[in-house]
C-alpha cells in the first residue's frame, strides 16, 4: 500500500502527539534521543494538554469522579499516556491519587470481595478494562509506586480460564469480554517488558489468545462476526474494542506477525482512503467547555465522517501496519 506521502504529511501535522506517533512507531526514531524528547515536551506544552488539564484545581486535582467519562482523572491519565506525554511529571500526582482512592477505596474494595465470593475465584466479575487503564497509564507516564503492583495483581487473580476478563454478573457467562480485556492485555504486556516479569508476561500471552483464535473479530465456533461494531474506527477508543484497538494491543505485545491477525490486517488495509489515510466513522464523545453529563469531552480529536481522513485514527492505524511489515 502506498503511504509514504501521507506519513510525511503527519511528521508535519499540528498535533505534536500524531508527529510522536508516527516518528517512534512508523518511522522507528529512538524514543531517548534529544529530538524525540524535545517533542515530548512539546506535546506537554500543547493546546491539547493544556485543554485536557484545564479543570485541574489549584491543588492539582480535577473536581469530578475519577472514573467520570470522559473529563474524569481516570480518562485524562490515560489520554496523557496515549499522546506520549513525558513521564515523570509531578503535577500528575493529585490525579494518580484520585485514580488510587477510587480503585482501592472501601467501596471499590468490598464490591470486589462480593463478586469474589459470589462468583469463585475462577471467573470473578470485574471491569478490568478499568484497573488495566490505571495500570498502563501510571506505568507510562512514570508515576507507579507499591500500590500499582495491587492493580496488577488484581487483573491476575481476576483473569479468565480462557485468558481474558467480564463483568458480566450473569451466572452462566463463561467467555470473556473483548470490551473488558484488550486493556488489561496492554498494561500486563507494559509492566511485563519493563520488568522483565515473566508472570506478567505469561498472563499477557495467555490473554492475546482469546482475540487470536478468533482472528480479532469472530466467533470461535461457527465464525460470525461477533459485533459489528468491531469493524468500525473511532477514535479516542477509551473502552471500547475494535479491530484496530485489538491490533494495537496484539501489536504491543509483540505478536501482530502471528498469521492469524491476517485477516483482521486486510480488513484495516482495506479502509485506507484514497488520499493514504484512514477515517474515523463514529465518535463516541460530545466536545463540551462544562462536560456535565457522562460522555462529554473537553477536547476534540478530528473529524469523524467515514470519509475524510483522521490523523489519530490514521496514525494509529500506520502504526500496526508497519509493525505488520505491511507499510
Amino acid at each position: 500500500m502506498e503511504c509514504e506521502s501521507i506519513i510525511q504529511s503527519l511528521v508535519h501535522s499540528d498535533e505534536p502527539s500524531v508527529r510522536y506517533s508516527i516518528r517512534l512507531k512508523v518511522l522507528d526514531e529512538d524514543a531517548g534521543t534529544a529530538s524525540m524528547q524535545a517533542l515530548q515536551e512539546e506535546i506537554r506544552t500543547s493546546e491539547r494538554v493544556h485543554i485536557l488539564l484545564s479543570e485541574q484545581m489549584p491543588d492539582g486535582s480535577i473536581p469530578r469522579r475519577a472514573y467520570f467519562k470522559w473529563a474524569g482523572p481516570h480518562w485524562v491519565l490515560a489520554m496523557l499516556a496515549e499522546m506520549g506525554y513525558p513521564a515523570g511529571d509531578a503535577g500528575l500526582l493529585p490525579l494518580r491519587e484520585q485514580e488510587y482512592a477510587w480503585l482501592l477505596g472501601d467501596h471499590h474494595v468490598i464490591e470486589y470481595e462480593k463478586k469474589r465470593r459470589k462468583f469463585g475465584p475462577e471467573r470473578i466479575r470485574r471491569c478490568a478494562s478499568q484497573e488495566g487503564y490505571a495500570v498502563y497509564a501510571l506505568h507510562k507516564l512514570g508515576l507507579e509506586d507499591e500500590r500499582l503492583d495491587i492493580l496488577a495483581a488484581r487483573l491476575l487473580e481476576c483473569q479468565w480460564p480462557d485468558g481474558g476478563w467480564n463483568c458480566d454478573v450473569t451466572v452462566t457467562a463463561d467467555t470473556s469480554s473483548f470490551h473488558e480485556s484488550w486493556i488489561p492485555l496492554r498494561a500486563l504486556s507494559a509492566l511485563g517488558r519493563s520488568r522483565q516479569d515473566s508472570r506478567l508476561l505469561e498472563a499477557a500471552s495467555w490473554a492475546a489468545e482469546i482475540f487470536l483464535q478468533r482472528s480479532m473479530f469472530r466467533r470461535l465456533h461457527g465464525g460470525e462476526i461477533i459485533n459489528q461494531g468491531f469493524l468500525s474506527l473511532h477514535y479516542p477508543f477509551y473502552w471500547r474494542y475494535t479491530v484496530l484497538s485489538g491490533l494495537k494491543a496484539i501489536m504491543e505485545a509483540g505478536m501482530i506477525r502471528d498469521p492469524r491477525c491476517n485477516e483482521a490486517l486486510d480488513w484495516l488495509e482495506s479502509r485506507q482512503l484514497a488520499g493514504g489515510g484512514f477515517p474515523a466513522d463514529t465518535k463516541f464523545y460530545r466536545v463540551t467547555e462544562k462536560p456535565e453529563i457522562s460522555g462529554g469531552s473537553l477536547a476534540g480529536w478530528g473529524k469523524a465522517n467515514g470519509k475524510d481522513m483522521n490523523e489519530f485514527v490514521t496514525a494509529e492505524a500506520l502504526a500496526v501496519l508497519h509493525a505488520a511489515g505491511r507499510v
